[in-house]
Formats: C-alpha cells, sequence, structure tokens
C-alpha cells in the first residue's frame, strides 16, 4: 500500500456545505469536455487531487450524485475533479480511450483536457501535484487505466471499477458493444504484450509507477469479468511482478481480494472480484477503499465513512445518453412512468424510465414493464428486477423510492433483442 497522506486533524462538515461548481475555462481543452470541481470549505493549504470519471453516458455532476467521493472529500479534506465527457463511439458522453490521440502521451483528445483541469485545480486552489490520483466507473475506469499509462509522472494511484487494460480498442469501430473484440471477450493477450503497451505509451519514464487498484463484478455481462484477469496481468507485467497474488482474503462478505507486491513488500496491484455483481461499481464503501489505498485516510475502514447518496444516480456506469427527458407536467395519482430508448446497436438497446410522483409525494414505487416478445433485460440499475421476459417488474431501491410532490426519479436497463418500447404501469403502496 502507499504511504499516508498527511491529512488535517479533525476536519469538520462546516455548517454550509461545499457545492458542485463548473468551471468553463480551464486551459486546452482537445476533448471538449466540461469540468465540475468540489472543493471542500474545510481543507489542507494543498490538498490533493482526486480525478472522479464517469461512465458512457454518465456526467460530472451525476457522478458527483451517484457517488461518495464527494461526502469523502468532506471527511479527508481533498478536492474532486468531475470531467464530462462529450466523445461518441457508438455510445455517447464516453471518455476517448480508443483514438490515436488519446492513446498517445500528449497526443490531443481527452486525456489533455483531464492534464488541464489538474493544472486548473493546482493554481486555483493549491492542489498538490504529489497527490493526484485517478478514479472512475466503466469508461472512467478504463480512462483511468490510460491515464495511468499515459502519465506515470502525473498520478499517485488509481482506482479502476469495470475498467479494460490500456490500448484494449484498437479504434472508434471497436468501442460500442457487440461489435468490439475488447469486451467481446476476443482480446486474450499475453502478459507481456500488455505490459509492452503500457511500456511504450512513455517509452522514456524511468520513474515509480503509480499503485493500481481495480474493481469487477462476477456476473458482468457488459465489460465481462474476464477483463479484470486481462487487466491484471498487464500492471502486474509493468511492474515485473507474478501474475500469482502475494497474498488473498476477503476483507467484506462478496469481496474477493487479490493483492500483488514487490519484494518490499509494497502492493502494487490490488484486484477485487465482487461476487454476484454487474456492471454496477461502485457500491457503497466501495469508494471509500479507493480512497484509502490512495493512503488519503489513514487506515481503510471497515464500514462506509457515509451513507448512500440521498440523490440517485441518474445515468449507470455505462450508459450513453443525451438529452434529459422533455419537461413532463404535473400528474396526479400516486406516481407515472415514462420511457425513452438511449441508444441501440444490433441485438441490444438501452432504455431509461422516468418515475414521477404526482401531486402528492409518494414513499416507495413499483413499475412495471411489458415488452413485445424476444426481449430479455439483462442489466438494471437504480432498481429492483423481477420476472422474466416479456414481463417485468422494477421496484425501488433503498435511496430513490421517496419522491417529493410533483418530483422523479429514473433508473436504466439493458436489454437484448430488437429495441422497442415497453408498456408502462406505474403503483405506489
Amino acid at each position: 500500500m502507499i504511504g499516508l497522506a498527511q491529512v488535517l486533524p479533525g476536519l469538520a462538515t462546516p455548517a454550509v456545505a461545499a457545492s458542485l461548481v463548473e468551471v468553463t475555462s480551464f486551459g486546452n481543452n482537445p476533448g471538449g469536455m466540461r469540468m465540475h470541481v468540489y472543493v471542500p470549505d474545510v481543507r489542507p493549504a494543498n490538498p490533493a487531487i482526486v480525478v472522479a470519471m464517469h461512465g458512457c453516458g454518465g456526467s460530472g455532476p451525476g457522478f458527483y450524485s451517484s457517488s461518495e467521493f464527494a461526502a469523502l472529500a468532506d471527511q479527508y479534506g481533498f478536492v474532486v475533479i468531475y470531467p464530462t465527457a462529450t466523445q461518441q463511439a457508438g455510445f455517447g458522453n464516453c471518455f476517448d480511450t480508443w483514438s490515436e490521440a488519446a492513446k498517445r502521451r500528449g497526443g490531443g483528445s481527452d486525456p489533455v483536457s483531464i492534464l488541464s483541469m489538474i493544472s486548473y485545480v493546482q493554481r486555483q486552489y493549491g492542489g498538490d501535484p504529489n497527490r493526484v490520483y485517478a478514479t472512475g466507473s466503466s469508461s472512467g475506469g478504463m480512462m483511468t487505466n490510460q491515464m495511468l499509462a499515459l502519465h506515470p509522472d502525473v498520478f499517485k494511484a488509481g482506482a479502476a471499477f469495470m475498467g479494460v487494460p490500456y490500448n484494449c480498442f484498437a479504434n472508434a469501430a471497436d468501442y460500442p458493444p457487440g461489435a468490439s473484440r475488447c469486451t467481446g471477450g476476443s482480446m486474450d493477450r499475453t502478459p507481456q504484450q500488455w505490459g509492452d503497451a503500457v511500456r511504450q505509451a512513455y517509452p522514456g519514464f524511468t520513474g515509480v509507477r503509480p499503485p493500481v487498484q481495480l474493481w469487477h463484478g462476477t456476473n458482468d455481462t457488459f465489460v465481462p469479468y474476464q477483463l479484470l484477469q486481462e487487466t491484471i496481468e498487464q500492471w502486474t507485467d509493468v511492474f515485473g511482478l507474478s501474475q500469482t497474488p502475494t497474498s488473498t482474503d476477503t476483507p467484506r462478505a462478496g469481496w474477493n481480494r487479490r493483492r500483488f507486491a514487490d519484494t518490499t513488500g509494497t502492493v502494487r496491484v490490488e484486484a477485487y472480484s465482487i461476487q454476484g455483481a454487474g456492471h454496477s461499481l461502485p457500491s457503497a464503501g466501495m469508494a471509500a477503499s479507493a480512497i484509502a489505498f490512495f493512503g488519503l485516510t489513514g487506515t481503510p475502514p471497515t464500514t462506509p465513512p457515509v451513507t448512500p447518496p440521498t440523490t440517485p444516480p441518474t445515468t449507470p456506469p455505462t450508459t450513453p445518453p443525451v438529452t434529459p427527458p422533455t419537461t413532463t407536467p404535473p400528474v396526479t395519482g400516486a406516481c407515472s412512468a415514462s420511457y425513452r430508448q438511449v441508444s441501440s446497436w444490433q441485438g441490444g438497446f438501452q432504455g431509461e424510465v422516468t418515475v414521477r410522483a404526482g401531486t402528492s409525494a409518494v414513499n416507495g414505487w413499483t413499475v412495471g414493464l411489458t415488452f413485445p416478445g424476444g426481449v430479455t433485460v439483462s442489466q438494471l440499475w437504480n432498481g429492483t428486477l423481477s420476472g422474466s421476459g416479456p414481463a417485468y417488474t422494477v421496484r425501488n431501491v433503498s435511496y430513490n423510492g421517496a419522491i417529493g410532490a410533483n418530483g422523479s426519479t429514473v433508473f436504466g436497463f439493458l436489454a437484448s433483442g430488437t429495441a422497442s418500447t415497453p408498456t408502462l404501469t406505474c403503483a405506489s403502496p
């Protein structure tokens, strides 16, 4: 584990909490990205910087709302950068990990934009250049591995949730599901081949490379679980380590951890297999474990230091997306549900359902979805799925059951079959 960072003793939550702020001019921005930053009111003079990156279809504000990094920033006094990607490659709002420009150090696209954001925080808030970290989910996890490969001189460590190895995608055509050799399971390279890709990203680098923490659900079919092993092989080869872990344990139920340490006992690669999880990370407590791996908390917590967010995530880690649903007038009665198709590809599609309260608040909701034959829901987020095709039931989860009068919440899903609009019902107890 990397050395523990200096943390201000007794950081307290201020009476008026900090807020997410958009920065419209932060420097060179070849990726055309948006930047949001969360700066805790109580922080050291030179705070650490964490770059937290969303999945396809998401946004910086969405990842701010749906993850625990901002609450941890309040607790430990680091600054969080939330980039919003705008690249399109079959999906929308994905971090560019496929283009030649993005795979070349200093080549342009999103990596250069992210570096500009980091420089802005260093200038504006005194961010510590020796304590810069990367983390992200799905597309953001892929970009985490990309940034560690391209810029080991910038980042101190990284934590990638549901990512893929650096240089896994050949080009933009290789990115969308159904067409991708990378996420289609065809990328079985040797550890040395994976490691060579990283070494060639910055051939002149002679310093200490940043340790990496990896997370993946064993039931993930969207970014298949087997890619965790490919990523382990990449980074262990980069560090000159065996692919056999130096230790294994289960720090929490269902969290199977493998650690790969060097001859000094320093953990360089740490990999979590989350039993039964699909494409839905990070879940409660995982951000805290990532921050502990970075050395920003003192010791890894055994329970989440914060409660799950009260604002539900509005986009999943790998949704493509776009414009928000059109404004719906207030409805009467318990609740209503509306559907929009977010994206489609050969053999599958992604949908999003907005659940809206009527003129009175609701405390719990149940949505029925009935599809034409041949449609099977394979992944769902922000709800609990039951049933089998063509009829499904989705119930709220703990953090999004209560909806204020005329308010709304969103759940999303991935499905196989021909893209089609389901018949919807909504009921509230």
